[in-house]
């Protein structure tokens, strides 16, 4: 049995699940179908979007639209398109790398080149202000069910910096929100899930706007696992986590 721990771009995008199908070993996680769809930003927003998630407007271009077209011209477009601010973030990955909040021109040309230091497609989405969460599903044979949500309150933008060093960040587990929120919440991650083709673990990350509606930003089919990761603290607040764990490892989503 394989627990794969492998966080962000090579662990997510189903080439390690691929091989670990080829052995023959049963692991906890996705499918490898399911990780291709996750993994990558764009496919997944349109796939929870037809499922009824909100998410918000975005646009994916590759880094060769911008030398072919005119770097200027492309941005002021999409500036006029969606308006700022907007985050800009690699077409896949994970820990916050290459991704950037951008409120001007300045700001959005920076964020561009930073991203297309990890990918050579950037996703340029339109800012959504309100809380963050991020809300675990597990599926331990009984069908999936989301844990508690964990809130985040980080000291300036929830970067790599804010993720991995200690101190930059505060968590609230559960969320501090209205009882109906959490639950609308909840209920969004479940739907991702499903929408997705998920296995017996994900991690959804949405923001919670000033109306109360939960807007999907990202997925993880490998949640982190760190002393500071988001998917343990939730596990430890919904109760018993060795025997939630424990139950995964016996019920693996993948039976090669």
């Amino acid at each position: 049995m394989v627990w794969p721990l492998v966080h962000g771009g090579h662990g997510e995008d189903g080439g390690l699940q691929n091989v670990l199908i080829a052995l023959g070993l049963p692991y906890v996680g996705t499918h490898s179908d399911g990780c291709q769809r996750a993994s990558f930003k764009p496919t997944a927003k349109a796939s929870v979007r037809a499922a009824g998630v909100l998410t918000p407007d975005s646009v994916t271009l590759p880094e060769a639209y911008f030398s072919q077209l005119g770097a200027q011209d492309v941005l002021g477009v999409v500036a006029g398109h969606l308006g700022l601010p907007v985050v800009v973030k690699p077409n896949q990955g994970g820990s916050g790398l290459g991704v950037s909040y951008a409120e001007n021109a300045d700001e959005l040309r920076t964020a561009m080149v930073s991203c297309f230091a990890y990918d050579e497609r950037a996703l340029i989405e339109k800012y959504v202000a309100g809380t963050e969460l991020a809300i675990s599903v597990v599926d331990t044979g009984d069908g999936p069910r989301a844990l508690p949500a964990v809130e985040v309150v980080s000291q300036g933008r929830y970067d790599f910096d804010a993720r991995y060093n200690p101190g930059r960040s505060e968590y609230f587990v559960p969320a501090r929100i209205d009882e109906a929120v959490h639950a609308r919440a909840q209920e969004m991650a479940v739907t991702v899930h499903r929408a997705l083709g998920l296995g017996n673990l994900s991690r959804t990350d949405l923001i919670v706007d000033a109306e109360g509606r939960p807007w999907f930003i990202d997925v993880n089919v490998i949640p982190g696992m760190t002393e500071v990761s988001l998917f343990p603290m939730a596990a430890q607040a919904d109760g018993d986590l060795p025997k939630l764990y424990d139950e995964l490892v016996r019920h693996p989503a993948v039976r090669p």
